[in-house]
C-alpha cells in the first residue's frame, strides 16, 4: 500500500484527488495539506511514500516546501500544476531543481476527453516514484569542485572531431542535463541536442530554466533551423528530433516509437547517420528502454556513447538497459560525462 499525502491549497481539489486515489487499491490517502508549512508538519507527522505538491498555494509554496521537506524529512514528491503559465511551469522547474522528481498537470475533471489518461499516468507515476530513493539536499550550497579526470573514451584510432552530442533522458534527468549544461563553457565546440521525456506544456519552462544556468543558448528546436556549434536544441512537445546531411533540424510527426513522441532512439539513430564518428550519444536516468536501439546504432557507426551509473540515476532502466546491452561504452555519473565531453572537445 502507498501512502500519499496531498498537498493543495483548493479544498475541491484536495478532494478530487483523494477520489482519484481512491480508485486504485494500491493507493491510500493518508493526509492532505492546505500550504507549504501544513505540508512539513504532515510529512513529519504521516511518513508518506509520496507527496503531490501544489505549486502556487497562499503562506508558503510548494516551491520552498519541497526544499524544506528535502532537507529535513526527504521524500518522492510530484509536482502537479494547475496552471501551464510560463511562470508556474518555471517554478515546477526549481522545485525539480531542489529535490521534486517530476511535474505533472493537474487531471482534469471527468466530463474532459482527457481525464482518464491524466488519471492513469498520474497513477502510475505515484506508483514509480513510490520505489525511488530519494536523498537529502543540503540549504547551504557545497564548495564546487573541478570535475575529476576520466580516462578518454578508449578506442583503437583517435576520435574524429566532435560535431554534435545527443542526450536522452526521462524522469530524474532534468537536474542532469541542468547539471551537464552548466559545467560546459561557452566555447565548447558542437551543438547539442536534448530529447527530455515530459508531460505536454512544460517544455517551454524546462528550456528557460536551462537557460538560466547554462553559458550556452538554449532553443527549443524548429523545422529545418540550422544547427550551430555550441548551442543546444531541445525537442518539443510531440515531434521526433532529427538531424540530416548538412546539419539541419527535422521535426516530424511520425508514429511514436514505443509509445513515445519525441523518442530518444530517433534522434540517436539520425545522429549515427550523419555524424557518425563525430557524434556522442548520451543515456540518462529513465524508466523503460527508449534510446537502447539507437545508441547501439551510434556505437556501430564509431560514436562515442556513454550512459549514466546506476548510483547516479534516479531510475536505472534506459541506461541500465543500455550497459547490459552494450550500447554504452562505459558508464559515469554527471560530473564524470562533464570531463569526458570537455576531454573530447579539447581534441576537436
Amino acid at each position: 500500500m502507498i501512502k500519499v499525502l496531498i498537498v493543495d491549497d483548493s479544498a475541491s481539489m484536495r478532494l478530487f484527488l483523494e477520489g482519484v486515489f481512491g480508485t486504485n487499491p494500491d493507493i491510500r490517502v493518508v493526509g492532505t495539506a492546505r500550504d507549504g508549512e501544513e505540508a512539513i508538519r504532515a510529512v513529519e507527522r504521516l511518513a508518506p511514500d509520496v507527496v503531490t505538491m501544489d505549486i502556487l498555494m497562499p503562506g508558503m509554496n510548494g516551491l520552498e516546501a519541497t526544499r524544506r521537506i528535502m532537507e529535513t524529512k526527504p521524500t518522492p514528491i510530484i509536482i502537479l500544476s494547475g496552471n501551464l503559465d510560463p511562470q508556474e511551469v518555471l517554478t515546477s522547474f526549481r522545485a525539480i531543481e531542489a529535490g521534486a522528481l517530476v511535474a505533472l498537470p493537474k487531471p482534469r475533471g471527468a466530463g474532459h476527453p482527457d481525464h482518464e489518461r491524466e488519471v492513469a499516468s498520474l497513477i502510475e507515476k505515484v506508483k514509480l516514484m513510490a520505489e525511488v530513493k530519494v536523498v537529502r539536499r543540503w540549504p547551504r550550497p557545497r564548495k564546487k569542485t573541478q570535475p575529476p579526470a576520466v580516462p578518454l573514451y578508449s578506442v583503437t584510432e583517435s576520435p574524429a572531431p566532435l560535431q554534435a552530442v545527443a542526450i536522452g533522458a526521462s524522469t530524474g534527468g532534468p537536474v542532469v542535463i541542468q547539471t551537464i549544461l552548466s559545467a560546459l563553457g561557452n566555447d565548447f565546440p558542437a551543438s547539442i541536442l536534448i530529447v527530455q521525456h515530459m508531460a505536454p506544456g512544460f517544455i517551454g519552462g524546462f528550456v528557460t530554466w536551462l537557460a538560466l544556468s547554462s553559458r550556452l543558448p538554449v532553443h527549443l528546436a524548429s523545422q529545418g533551423g540550422q544547427l550551430l556549434p555550441g548551442h543546444v536544441y531541445v525537442a518539443p512537445d510531440g515531434c521526433h528530433l532529427e538531424v540530416e546531411p548538412g546539419g539541419r533540424i527535422v521535426l516530424s510527426d511520425a508514429p511514436p516509437v514505443e509509445g513515445l513522441r519525441p523518442s530518444v532512439s530517433v534522434l540517436f539513430r539520425s545522429m549515427a547517420l550523419v555524424y557518425g564518428r563525430g557524434a556522442v550519444g548520451i543515456l540518462l536516468t529513465g524508466m523503460g528502454r527508449d534510446g537502447v536501439e539507437g545508441l547501439q546504432a551510434m556505437k556501430e557507426r564509431g560514436g562515442v556513447t556513454i550512459a549514466q551509473d546506476e548510483a547516479s540515476s534516479v531510475i536505472y532502466g534506459m541506461p541500465g538497459e543500455a550497459v547490459r546491452l552494450g550500447a554504452a561504452t562505459c558508464a559515469l555519473p554527471p560530473e564524470k560525462i562533464v570531463a569526458m565531453l570537455g576531454q573530447l572537445a579539447s581534441r576537436s
